[in-house]
């Protein structure tokens, strides 16, 4: 089984080709990634209308070169997997409309995959994890914890109720004269600073909704700042340390409840997991706290490879395989329309948040 996956739901233009042959591991054939951190970096932020105008004047070399890659022809592929949400919505149809010409071209069939599917089913492409499993997803856009019971089964257990935390560290990066992206640049900056110094809040922790906050962390940087400008380099680290221990003291608290609620709801599971996936997951200060969690309450922690947390198209194709193989892949892929906002657990209630229509996914 050969599927080829598109990925171009935000700020990079991603193709790769994923095998699976008999009872033998997943093979990732090829997995190319094109990042647009420098049409973006100006801006402090993914400009929307440059991200879908990059996606379509590099896709096309990108589809080819994993193609290439992976010693494959168009003709050999079983399927063609392609984000269709949620995420920006131009580079959304850039990538669902090219799978789409590709899979008639070819008579393929295509399958229309949610990006967060993508993230919640890596750790079976990585380290061959049996279901059910905990999953904390942290990047740019989301913040969510997910009990991934099977292919198309997810409860949402916890979401953000204002910023996704891979937007808190880039605004904060921002308010500190940082460079884009937010995240390795605070962390960066952190290495040499006093994490004891400003007393930030850590939203949430204790409340017994699940849920996360980063708003009002945010918000406290910013005052902190403010108060001391202008602002020396060693106060810059001082403030992205305090800001780090801060975000890793508030998802520990918050992931040592879900940790909890899942040996409740799956007492026979032997060797519980948590997976986390996500860009922040690279963060070294959250995967240390959530591994020393981890390893205090009896849970694996599995982390994919970096390349594989960040936004990719090796998870789409597999999530694509993992569909085929299970008879649940879309059957209108042609007639699939993208989606902005495509909650993965389409049985929670949307949270509302400051200034939101509804949850990011």
């Amino acid at each position: 089984m050969r599927v080829l996956g598109i990925e171009t739901s935000c700020d990079e233009t991603a193709a790769s080709v994923v095998a699976l042959e008999g009872d033998a591991a997943p093979k990732i054939l090829s997995n190319i990634v094109l990042s647009q951190i420098e049409e973006h970096a100006a801006f402090g932020g993914v400009v929307p209308e440059i991200a879908a105008r990059a996606h379509v004047e590099a896709l096309d070399g990108i589809v080819e070169a994993a193609l290439a890659d992976a010693g494959v022809a168009l003709a050999d592929l079983d399927a063609i997997a392609a984000t269709a949400g949620p995420g920006l919505v131009g580079g959304l149809i850039v990538g669902l409309m090219t799978a789409k010409a590709m899979a008639a071209a070819a008579g393929k069939p295509l399958i229309a995959v949610n990006h967060l599917e993508g993230h919640a089913l890596t750790a079976r492409l990585t380290d061959g994890l049996e279901f059910p499993y905990l999953l904390l997803l942290v990047s740019g856009g989301h913040t969510q914890i997910l009990a991934v019971r099977g292919v198309g089964d997810y409860q949402r257990w916890a979401t953000t109720i204002d910023d996704a935390l891979g937007e808190a560290f880039d605004k904060t990066a921002k308010m500190l004269g940082l460079p884009y992206p937010g995240g390795p640049n605070v962390e960066k900056a952190a290495l040499s600073g006093n994490a004891s110094r400003f007393a930030f809040p850590r939203p949430m922790k204790g409340s017994a909704q699940p849920d996360f906050s980063f708003s009002g962390l945010k918000t406290a940087v910013r005052q902190a700042a403010t108060a001391i400008e202008p602002l020396s380099d060693q106060d810059v680290a001082d403030i992205c340390a305090s800001f780090q221990a801060a975000v890793a003291d508030a998802l520990a608290d918050r992931v040592s409840r879900a940790l909890e609620r899942f040996r409740e709801t799956f007492p026979g599971r032997g060797n519980p997991a948590l997976v986390v996936a996500g860009g922040v997951a690279a963060n070294r200060t959250v995967k240390a706290t959530l591994e020393r969690l981890c390893t205090d309450a009896g849970f694996s922690f599995v982390a994919p490879p970096l390349k594989l947390c960040t936004d990719n198209a090796a998870m789409i194709a597999w999530a694509g395989i993992e569909r085929l193989r299970e008879g649940v892949a879309q059957e209108n892929g042609f007639d699939f329309v993208p989606r902005s906002r495509w909650p993965l657990d389409s049985v929670s209630a949307p949270m509302v948040g400051s200034g939101r229509r509804g949850a990011k996914a």
